[in-house]
């Protein structure tokens, strides 16, 4: 490392945000960079650790030491090559991901860790501020034809990576723009859509050809499909959990996504009939994620006369829990920008009844408090405490419980074997169908954007393979110096 004691030298230091009464009037990103020269001391602080088991905590294998010692140095340009080389996109993983790497940063043993994340979106920020983002097209086609399932994080990377092989790539998007639900399924508060709309062009004209209002296997027959060479299904876990109890069905019951798309269309004008929203409204979102979040922050921003939020599990400790050491994944209490501006946080709660009037409104839901009961060698089992029934007074419910998997549509039309959470089998991402690849949430079931585009970019080497007999595209963490 180019400073072998700036960890020494200096603190963690984080980007801050407008004001919250500022910023929740609008649906813009609200995050305030640090200076060039904040941001180059924190590129000091990467240690020389010998082992670096930021490595292993990011799913892409970035390559951190190596651009945080280019930032130290002032090398930005440098530090953007080593970045692209191993992440497709860290303008989003910038902004979204939960950087697991910094978890797992050696630093943080003893002292807040490297602000990886921070770093990584600073340095591709100035990428295209400077230019230096620029398409790369192929030296040569190979006269191979790849359809790509899905525009999603998954999908763009496979996509990038196959053209980049010199495969002709058609993307096949279902809804009327591309991006999947980095487009739609994020608000734009935390990723504004003139981030994806720049990338895609670049994509474009490397010479990927997008096709949205697609719907493969609904107004586009799995036989035209078939035509290409090679089909790689990156749709997405898109199965959403429900919760099944009296007053369900009320059309005050709503599905997260659902609200957080049509805010989404609202924002850049499109007209949405019976917009659900929370105006003066009491809010519950049921579900702690990061979902649950994002319907927060949308809520608040819509003008909600409350917003509270129900988790079934414990509230997670304030330091990391024993049982998640390091460098793993933390068990860990986590307050998104979300809750800052506005949430009645509760935990150890479940739903068991949507409270409705006579014109089928909703008014209320009850609940009853729970714990969690665990045996040595046994499944925690939950059970509820007695005498701790309670109603709480809301007009809008949001279920923000996560996704049980694809949909069927495509893997019974393509003929394609799935297991017990219906993701699609694949042996190194390749399907029972042998031109046929999975990546994404379609195959592992719902994860991190991180892990999209991981899975994107090994599906891509693979499928590469598959043509070719061999593959010039690079590995997990080796890096692909082919141009940023």
């Amino acid at each position: 490392m180019g400073k072998v004691t700036g960890f020494k030298e200096f603190e963690r230091k984080d980007e801050s945000y407008v004001s919250v009464k500022e910023r929740i009037e609008n649906y813009k990103e609200f995050t305030i960079p640090l200076k060039k020269e904040d941001l180059e001391k924190q590129g000091s602080r990467c240690m020389d650790c010998g082992i670096p088991f930021c490595h292993s905590g990011c799913p892409l294998g970035n390559l951190i030491p190596d651009f945080n010692d280019m930032i130290h140095k002032g090398e930005w340009k440098k530090a953007l090559e080593i970045l692209h080389s191993t992440n497709n996109f860290p303008e989003f993983t910038g902004r979204l991901c939960p950087a697991p790497c910094e978890q797992a940063c050696v630093l943080g043993i003893i002292k807040p860790p490297i602000s990886i994340e921070q770093i990584e979106k600073s340095i591709v920020e100035k990428g295209f501020s400077e230019g230096w983002i620029v398409a790369q097209t192929p030296a040569k086609r190979t006269g191979r034809k790849i359809a790509i399932v899905g525009s999603g994080p998954a999908g763009l990377a496979a996509a990038q990576q196959l053209n980049r092989a010199g495969h002709s790539v058609t993307v096949f998007e279902r809804d009327n723009a591309i991006g999947g639900l980095l487009r739609y399924g994020i608000p734009n508060f935390k990723l504004e859509k003139e981030i994806i709309n720049r990338r895609i062009a670049i994509l474009e004209e490397e010479g990927i050809e997008f096709k949205i209002n697609v719907n493969v296997g609904v107004n586009y027959s799995v036989e035209e499909l078939n035509k290409f060479d090679s089909i790689v299904l990156c749709g997405g876990a898109t199965e959403r959990r429900k919760l099944p109890i009296k007053g369900a069905e009320s059309k005050d019951v709503v599905q997260a996504m659902d609200f957080l798309t049509q805010q989404t269309k609202v924002v850049f004008g499109e007209k949405v009939k019976d917009q659900i929203l929370a105006t003066d409204k009491n809010v519950i979102v049921i579900g702690g994620g990061d979902t649950g979040s994002d319907c927060i922050g949308t809520s608040n921003r819509q003008g909600a006369k409350s917003v509270t939020n129900f988790e079934i599990m414990p509230k997670p400790p304030v330091d990391r829990d024993p049982s998640t050491p390091w460098p793993f994944w933390p068990l860990k209490f986590k307050n998104s920008t979300s809750h800052e501006e506005g949430c009645d946080r509760n935990w150890l709660i479940n739903t068991k009844e949507f409270i409705v009037d006579e014109k089928g409104n909703l008014i209320g839901l009850k609940t009853v408090e729970v714990e969690w009961i665990i045996e040595p060698g046994k499944r925690a089992q939950l059970q509820e405490v007695p005498e701790s029934e309670k109603t709480w007074p809301c007009e809008l419910v949001l279920l923000a419980l996560g996704f049980t998997g694809p949909e069927k549509t495509l893997s019974e039309q393509l003929g394609i074997e799935t297991d017990a959470r219906s993701n699609y089998k694949a042996t190194e991402y390749q399907t029972n169908v042998p031109h046929i690849f999975t990546a994404g949430d379609m195959r592992r079931g719902q994860s991190l954007i991180v892990w999209a585009i991981s899975e994107g970019r090994e599906a891509a080497r693979k499928v590469d393979e598959y043509l070719m007999g061999y593959s010039n595209l690079p590995t997990k963490g080796k890096g692909d110096l082919i141009g940023v």
